[in-house]
């Protein structure tokens, strides 16, 4: 059975996963970038980039853990780009190029309509206009019973823990403080959703905690 899952989400130490005034030149917000340091300096990512090289320890074992069982994304439309309103044309196709790393169906949550945007290597993006519920019904049909993985950005995952969608939850928390951005938890009592701490883990550049919801 599928789960919904947010897995190598980064946060800082004071609870932002993303920094302020976030734009084309900036798609993490000023100084947000300092939340992924722990991903940039692993085998896992410098592999998605072509390269070899890249750390082996704790850090890289997470990340590629994010990537396995995962049969389908739900993402935010400020994570797929940084156009608002309607949709201008169809020639921004994301941040990633022609081959995104997903590799498997993105439903992009949207207030306007879209065709599918089909992708090298197996990625196809559908913009779901009609909510997270519609959203978390087609994604786990096209997931065919591998989990659901949310990907952001932090109001799309704000939006899904409100809703206690959200059935597990891996944070890389950097040691990095932003002081202002997009707060994850704003507004949200985890404890009364249910969720609790199931374990921390501790790697070379950030400490993953994994959180989990029910008994």
């Amino acid at each position: 059975m599928s789960r919904l899952v947010v897995k190598s989400f980064a946060v800082s130490l004071d609870g932002y996963g993303a920094g302020p005034d976030q734009s084309l030149e900036n798609p993490l917000g000023v100084r947000g970038p300092e939340l992924m340091n722990w991903f940039f300096h692993t085998r896992t990512w410098q592999s998605m980039q072509g390269d070899d090289g890249g750390e082996t320890g704790v850090d890289d074992q997470i990340a590629q853990q994010g990537f396995a069982d995962v049969g389908a994304w739900i993402i935010g439309r400020n994570m797929f780009g940084p156009v608002r309103g309607p949709w201008p044309d169809d020639s921004w196709k994301g941040w990633w190029g022609d081959e995104p790393p997903y590799h498997v169906p993105v439903f992009v949550l949207t207030h306007h309509p879209r065709e599918p945007l089909v992708m090298k290597g197996g990625t196809t993006f559908y913009f779901v206009t009609d909510g997270i519920d519609a959203a978390i019904k087609q994604a786990t049909a096209a997931a065919n019973g591998n989990d659901v993985r949310v990907g952001g950005g932090a109001a799309t995952v704000r939006q899904l823990l409100s809703a206690a969608r959200i059935d597990e939850m891996h944070l890389a928390v950097s040691p990095v403080l932003l002081g202002r951005g997009e707060h994850l938890f704003h507004g949200i009592d985890m404890h009364a959703l249910g969720y609790r701490c199931e374990k921390v883990v501790a790697g070379e550049r950030a400490t993953h905690v994994f959180l989990c919801r029910g008994a």
